[in-house]
């Protein structure tokens, strides 16, 4: 059996709800790829930002792109399929995944999230 990408840390719990935020080209379609993470179920909701000026180096050259932040809400559990279909999906070379806990959110919001991402 092959390992997982990304094993999950053994004290985390899977259903934990997270916020995976990751940028896009401002010319891509976000909608679009917003929704196929949450047709995917890897995202009870990807909240789209406006454009945005991102300043980076990147092989050694300053850099500046219009991109947008999107803010996936989803479970621990699906950050290594997350990765993955990032991976597959996205038109950046190296494509930015942050995953933050989301410590609380009320009870119902969270609930939602988890049986969202449940597939």
């Amino acid at each position: 059996m092959a390992a997982r990408p990304d094993p999950l840390p053994p004290d985390l719990d899977p259903s934990a709800v997270v916020i995976a935020l990751t940028t896009l080209p401002a010319d891509v379609d976000a909608a679009a790829f917003a929704e196929a993470l949450v047709g995917e179920h890897l995202g009870a909701c990807v909240s789209i930002g406006a454009p945005m000026t991102s300043v980076y180096v990147w092989r050694g050259a300053m850099e500046r792109a219009q991109e947008r932040q999107l803010i996936i809400k989803t479970v621990w559990g699906n950050v290594p399929r997350l990765k993955t279909r990032l991976g597959s999906m996205h038109p950046y070379e190296v494509p930015e995944l942050l995953v933050l806990p989301a410590t609380d959110g009320g009870e119902a919001y969270l609930a939602w999230v988890r049986e969202s991402t449940a597939g």
